[in-house]
Formats: structure tokens, sequence, C-alpha cells
């Protein structure tokens, strides 16, 4: 009775192992490789995330240097109106659900990237000629010309239609990702079925 025991736990063992073999095995075929278009474009939308927030605080100090040293406060106003504009930009770069809605425009890459170059513009425009300011006005250089190339990077993206193909893409991977999740589950129920009616069999 003890070896026919001991067989018994082995088969069972075993048998558990199979399982989560066949599981795994079966969430590994729906979980493909990630897509190389999309891991390009989050890298991408990084970076033009990190050239708005450049603009983002270049335009503050320019803002602060125009009210306090120049007087001058239609520049102020002005590098105001850029900082706002730029911080959308960044929101609209991680996709929000809730900005995409209300800016369907912003869904469209050429659209993203019309709005980009308008901040690029933005930044560089008035430039601060000073001998004291030469450092802000090769950081409004960098900044600008950084998001001035994301921008026309996203609007010939967008007239080749990569944008459509990424969003297709990006549809296709939550699919796939849903799929093996429900897959899963629906694993793991039939283990505990399998184990309930062992145990009344028993």
């Amino acid at each position: 009775m003890a070896r026919n025991n001991g067989t018994g736990g082995g088969g069972g063992g075993g048998g558990e192992e199979i399982t989560l073999q066949r599981r795994s095995s079966s969430a590994a075929r729906i979980r493909a490789s990630p897509d190389p278009l999309l891991i390009a474009c989050r890298c991408f939308s990084v970076l033009t995330s990190l050239a708005a927030i450049l603009c983002i605080a270049v335009n503050v100090l320019a803002a602060i240097n125009s009210f306090r040293h120049h007087g001058d406060v239609f520049d102020g106003i002005f590098r105001c109106y850029a900082v706002a504009i730029a911080v959308f930009v960044v929101v609209a770069e991680t996709e929000w659900e809730f900005v995409v809605k209300f800016w369907r425009v912003l869904e469209y890459w050429a659209g993203r990237g019309m709005l980009q170059i308008f901040v690029a513009v933005m930044t560089r425009a008035f430039p601060d000629t000073g001998v004291k300011r030469k450092h802000l006005v090769l950081l409004q250089n960098i900044a600008s010309y950084l998001l001035l190339a994301c921008g026309v990077i996203y609007v010939v993206s967008g007239i080749l239609c990569i944008g459509f193909l990424k969003r297709s893409r990006q549809q296709k991977e939550i699919t796939r990702e849903q799929a093996a999740k429900d897959l899963e589950e629906l694993e793991k129920r039939r283990e505990e079925l399998e184990a309930l009616l062992l145990s009344e069999r028993e």
C-alpha cells in the first residue's frame, strides 16, 4: 500500500508539472515577441517628451528673466503660453485616453507633429541676444531644434500612415495580451474542476 501511495503521489506531481508546462506553452504561443515598431514608437515618444520638457524649462527661465530683468511683459506672457502648450505636448505623448477623447486631432501623428513644431518655433522666437544670456540662447536653440526635428518626423510619419499602422498593431497587442490572460484563467479553472472531480471520486 505504501508503494502504491508513493507511485500515486509521484504521478500526481508529474501531472501537475505537465499541466503547468501545458499552460505556460499555451500562453507563450499567444504572447508573441514584442513588436519592434511599437518599441521604436515608445522610444521616440520618450525622446519627444524629453525635448518638450526641455522647452518647458527654457521657456520658464526666459519668462523669469523677462519679468525680472528686462521688464518685457509681452515676452514673458509669450513664454508662459509656450510653457502651457509644451505641457500639453508632453501630456499628448502619454496618449492619455481623456486627452485623446476630447482632442481627436492629437490621435493623428500629423496633427501632433504640427503642434510640436509650433512649440519649437515659439521657443526659438525672440531670442535674448545679450552677452549675459548666451547660455540661455544655446539651450533655446537645442530645445527648439530637437523638438522641431521630432515634429517633422511626426508629420512625415503621419503622411506615410505609420501612425495608423502603430495603432493597429497596438490594438492587436492588447487583444493578444487579453487572450493570454483569459487562457490562463481558463486553464486555472479547469485544474480546479479536475481536482474537485478527483476528490469526489475518492
